[in-house]
């Protein structure tokens, strides 16, 4: 059986990896998958937690987290494609939602 710890470390590098690709990049889908990334780490960790206690409570607070986050990449894509036909571009750096 694997220890609770490399579901830990894993969740702890998978989740920095994310952190990284939102500060270091300025395209939108990139950081958007980097903030995905974050919230996959979050769930690992919360179900190794779960299973290390036995206690399922985990596992729909995952589920909870994956139903919010399905909602989230459908808005956030959307958000993503109305910038991209308003400003063609999806360089962070490149626009600004308050110019006109």
């Amino acid at each position: 059986m694997i220890p609770v710890t490399h579901y830990l470390i894993l969740s702890a590098l998978l989740f920095s990896v994310g952190v990284a690709g939102v500060i270091s990049s300025r395209n939108l889908i990139v950081m958007f998958m980097s903030i995905e990334l974050m919230l996959n780490a979050a769930n690992l960790s919360i179900i190794a937690f779960s299973r290390y206690l036995n206690i399922m409570d985990g596992h729909v607070i995952v589920f909870l987290v994956l139903t919010v986050a399905a909602a989230e990449a459908a808005v956030g894509l959307a958000i993503i494609i109305a910038i991209f036909r308003n400003r063609a571009t999806i360089n962070a750096d490149r626009f600004s939602l308050f110019k006109r």
